[in-house]
């Protein structure tokens, strides 16, 4: 009883929330986003707007044949949730394999590929950025790891959705002010810190834009990987090389507080400036953490009982990618934070879990993670709820008769 009241709750929450016009948000990332092998990756694809399927068709430099467009991913995961809540959400997402923000921004892409051009199509109720996996890491020989580029470009972005300036600029002058100086803290040459960039006004930026980032998790394959990687140029299979993989981080927990510090110091410059600054973070990579250290996910995915232990197991073979259940957990930590509703409401007869061939066992336990990491209470409605409740059960009759009334 609990339950169903629970998942009438929810509906009723969505209804209440309902606009003349839909709440547009845009996704902006990488394979992180658009779930890099399928069942995600070309999930719900009919309900969201891939903006760079277009773009692969015209120019396919760089793209892999087993990550064949249109993309639905995490984000239409995500969009299955709001339909289950009685939202009206357009859902788009702009990515690419490998994308950083800096790539997104400065489009350093194909010939023929205006990830810029997307976020700037139109003005966005809600804008989610996902940072390349080990960008926002503190720089280690080995890593694509570049914090300057990541605070730099979550900051540009902002603004750019925010403010819409047109701007020239060269990156020296907001990365250590000389061209040397620049080229030390980044790695780039000092002609690329030197290169005068020129970005066009947006006509669409709105300082009512929410901007969300999307914190990334802890990845395996640079933690406790025993060989290196290979995947199959074709197929996309992923199988062990003999070269030993090097560890970077002692820990999956380790690697996570960092990206969390990295996530929070990026928002703190961003909204320094007064220019709207960044909304909320979404803690997947947070969650993650939370579903192995309470018993429910694989704390090693590369344990010799890993695929034996009974528990849910988070990452893609490659160790960097999100499995089905990484995905799912994804965009139920997303839909709490830019909705406000609880996960975990959504209950047992989730439909994207069925779809994603995920059992309701395991989608009530990824569900509570990511409620309990978003901080919301047990998901039977307190005394509070059931006068909401009430109310909106009335308000259905009231428009169901009134409905029913000849005009």
């Amino acid at each position: 009883m609990m339950k169903r009241l629970s998942v009438i709750l929810l509906a009723l929450l969505g209804a209440g929330s309902l606009q003349a016009e839909p709440i547009s948000v845009l996704f902006v990332g990488n394979s992180y986003t658009f779930g890099r092998v399928d069942p995600v990756m070309s999930y719900n694809t009919a309900n969201v707007r891939d903006l760079t399927a277009a773009m692969a068709l015209a120019n396919p430099t760089g793209s892999n044949s087993f990550e064949p467009h249109p993309w639905g991913g995490v984000a239409g995961i995500f969009k299955q949730f709001t339909v289950q809540a009685g939202l009206d959400y357009d859902v788009a997402l702009s990515t690419r394999n490998a994308a950083s923000l800096r790539g997104h921004f400065l489009n350093s892409n194909p010939a023929g590929w205006d990830l810029r051009g997307n976020i700037a199509s139109q003005s966005w109720s809600k804008l989610v950025l996902q940072e390349q996996s080990d960008e926002a890491l503190p720089k280690q020989a080995g890593l694509a790891s570049n914090p300057a580029y990541f605070n730099t470009y979550v900051d540009l972005i902002e603004d750019y959705a925010h403010q819409g300036n047109a701007l020239s600029y060269r990156e020296r002058d907001l990365i250590g002010g000389s061209n040397a100086e620049c080229a030390a803290i980044t790695g780039a040459s000092a002609g690329t810190c030197g290169t005068l960039r020129n970005i066009p006004a947006n006509a669409n930026a709105s300082t009512a834009t929410e901007l969300y980032l999307y914190q990334t998790w802890a990845r395996p394959n640079l933690v406790n990987a025993p060989f290196t990687t290979v995947t199959d140029p074709v197929t996309g299979a992923v199988s062990f090389t003999s070269t030993a993989a090097t560890s970077f981080y002692g820990s999956l927990g380790a690697m996570n507080e960092d990206l969390r510090s990295a996530y929070q110091a990026a928002a703190a410059l961003a909204g320094a400036d007064g220019s709207g600054g960044v909304t909320a973070i979404a803690p997947v990579g947070d969650s993650f953490m939370r579903a192995i250290t309470s018993g429910i996910a694989t704390p090693d995915m590369y344990a010799a009982d890993a695929a034996s232990d009974g528990l849910i197991d988070l990452w893609f073979d490659d160790g960097t990618h999100a499995s089905t259940y990484g995905s799912y957990l994804s965009a139920l930590t997303l839909f709490g934070s830019l909705t406000g509703l609880d996960p975990a409401l959504l209950g047992a007869a989730e439909v994207a879990a069925a779809d994603l061939g995920i059992s309701s066992a395991d989608a009530l336990r990824l569900q509570r993670v990511a409620s309990e990491q978003l901080g919301f209470s047990t998901p039977v409605p307190e005394p509070a709820s059931y006068t909401l409740l009430l109310a909106g059960l009335l308000l259905l009759g009231l428009r169901a008769k009134r409905g029913s009334t000849p005009c």
